[in-house]
């Protein structure tokens, strides 16, 4: 089978990480007889450039014929230090999310036991952390409407807005994955003050009828804060609403020691796309030493998760572990000798090649 991958390399270290997750892709094809169709599309910054627009109709095109997304990252200093810029490219994020149906975005944190020292928590409070954050992706204040600024510029506003439809096909997604782990899921909302959080407590207590084999609680987000630092390994599943879900994410992402090492899966009403968690990074931006390995394990996640090619998947994520586990990081994990990104890539590729062999 030939598989169809739409290529959105998109701006700042964006084409770089991509460039070594295909290149880990397709050695991944040569051990294992599997065929690899990249087709690239315009998106963010360089697709204003280019376009006008920052997700033009021909890049949701090539999205909507494809098997699955491979999206490097958006952004530009242009954009983002000009506040009346009418056109950026986060709002080609915000449409591609909307268009494709990207309802709901899966981000794996786990420790590794190479890079425990790495993390700014000591050892013994990172080890063991194994979690998944499932974050609704398509409701909330980000889409919510109305929203925009008084005609005297004092004043802004913007709506939060969520449906029932919403928070359950995000809090089913959550309870399956449960199913699959520890079966535990944490609902993180803050009821006490607003209404869409009661609107998904309600909901989540719900659907937590039809899992009795899994243990739900609830906790209020500026306590999830707190404890993701003090204990991270009470966690199992964690589902949350678009902001929350955003900002403790990231805020977890730091556990392993770099934003660079996570992935995502942003699941999909049709194809689904991957990415790593971390931004454009445009200060880093051809200079080669930008960490690959979450753009790498997000296709590994895209292996498992649209194609249903879980033993492929394992093999890029124990060629990514044994590549750490000899030393070779980037810049990001070490000050002392770093390799580059496309040596990273590199060895990743040979670790493939020695498993299979």
């Amino acid at each position: 089978m030939n598989y169809k991958i739409a290529l959105l390399p998109g701006d700042g270290i964006g084409p770089e990480v991509i460039e070594q997750a295909v290149r880990v892709l397709n050695v991944t094809g040569e051990v294992t007889g599997l065929k690899f169709a990249f087709t690239e599309g315009l998106v963010g910054a360089v697709a204003i450039d280019h376009t006008g627009n920052p997700f033009p109709d021909e890049t949701l095109d090539l999205c909507r014929r494809s098997d699955a997304i491979l999206f490097g990252a958006i952004g530009h200093p242009k954009y983002d230090n000009d506040p009346s810029a009418k056109v950026r490219p986060e709002q080609g994020l915000l449409r591609m999310r909307s268009e494709l149906g990207l309802y709901a975005n899966i981000r794996p944190v786990r420790s590794m036991p190479a890079l425990a020292g790495l993390s700014p928590l000591k050892e013994e409070i990172v080890a063991g952390t194994d979690i998944v954050m499932i974050r609704e992706l398509t409701g909330g204040i980000y889409f919510g409407r109305p929203r925009g600024r008084s005609e005297d510029g004092l004043t802004a506003y913007d709506t939060c807005t969520y449906s029932r439809y919403e928070i359950e096909r995000v809090m089913h997604l959550g309870c399956r994955y449960a199913m699959q782990r520890r079966k535990k899921v944490t609902v993180i909302d803050k009821a006490n003050v607003l209404a869409t959080s009661r609107l998904w407590r309600q909901t989540a207590r719900e659907i937590a009828g039809e899992y009795p084999e899994v243990e739900m609680d609830f906790i209020f987000v500026d306590n999830a804060a707190m404890q993701l630092i003090r204990n991270p390994s009470a966690f199992d599943v964690i589902v949350t609403e678009n902001m929350f879900g955003d900002i403790l994410s990231d805020e977890a992402s730091v556990i392993t020691g770099s934003l660079g090492m996570l992935p995502s899966a942003s699941i999909g009403l049709s194809a689904s796309l991957y990415e790593p968690i971390h931004g454009s990074f445009p200060q880093a931006a051809g200079k080669n030493i930008a960490n690959p390995v979450g753009t790498i394990l997000s296709a590994a996640m895209m292996l498992d998760l649209s194609f249903g090619l879980v033993k492929e998947a394992e093999l890029i994520t124990r060629a990514v572990e044994a590549t750490i586990m000899e030393g070779v990081v980037t810049q990001d994990l070490t000050r002392d000798n770093p390799s580059s990104t496309s040596e990273m890539g590199r060895r990743i590729c040979e670790q493939l090649r020695t498993i299979v062999h």
